[in-house]
């Protein structure tokens, strides 16, 4: 195997986010991704799509599942090749897969881990499964040389994304920081605007969002849009 990190986007189904959740008051189908990231021997795996959780969250979101399963056996990979899993967030459309994963490590923020496990927060059977192992953060880490975890808190208190430096640049995967990549380029140019010294008011972008330009991206990619962020320049 290559020492550079190959990445590869899954598709894991698809769901219908409803009008009241959508700013526009239109439903709008969402996909559900996840990625295979590649690093020497080591194969890491962000999100593991939609879970089940009750009937009526099924009602609310009207998800088509994709199995995990699947998805892996045609990128030519079995779960058991899977060195570790880290999820963005532990709400059921992002830990779906993980009981295919007892004993492999997964990775989460340490406030994100006590939410799920707090109740209403996440689906008791895709946390606490047989074998479930997690390695728990509080804040930044280098988990394979050049893969890092960085906390991106907001859509959830223990939320983060995935940085990965390869010699074409660096890729983040931001699972859920932001519903949309325009909605991540809106941040961007926001905090561009605020650190040119822009007159108020302005919009206030999360302070990580310096954190993760800092890495200087390539491309940024997202759990719920096929879209993808590139700089401008």
């Amino acid at each position: 195997m290559t020492a550079e990190p190959a990445l590869r986007r899954l598709d894991l189904g698809w769901f219908v986010r409803p009008g009241s959740e959508t700013g526009d008051g239109e439903p709008r189908v969402e996909p559900a991704l996840c990625y295979l990231v590649r690093r020497g021997d080591d194969l890491v795996l962000f999100d593991t799509g939609i879970g089940t959780a009750d009937p009526e969250t099924d009602a609310h979101y009207r998800p088509y599942r994709r199995p995990l399963g699947a998805a892996l056996a045609g990128a030519g990979v079995a779960a058991a090749d899977i060195s570790l899993v880290v999820n963005c967030h532990m709400h059921f459309d992002h830990i779906g897969g993980n009981p295919l994963f007892p004993g492999t490590p997964i990775v989460v923020q340490s406030a994100e881990l006590s939410a799920a496990r707090g109740g209403g927060h996440s689906p008791e059977h895709l946390v606490g499964f047989p074998g479930a192992r997690y390695e728990e953060l509080s804040g930044e880490a280098e988990v394979l040389p050049g893969v890092w975890v960085v906390p991106t808190p907001g859509h959830t208190v223990g939320h983060q994304s995935l940085v990965v430096r390869r010699a074409d640049g660096t890729v983040v995967l931001a699972g859920q920081t932001h519903t949309s990549a325009s909605a991540f380029a809106a941040a961007q140019l926001a905090a561009v605007a605020v650190g040119d010294g822009a007159r108020p008011p302005l919009p206030a972008p999360d302070p990580w969002v310096a954190r993760l330009l800092a890495f200087d991206p390539r491309r940024i990619l997202f759990a719920h849009d096929a879209a993808v962020w590139e700089p401008l320049a």
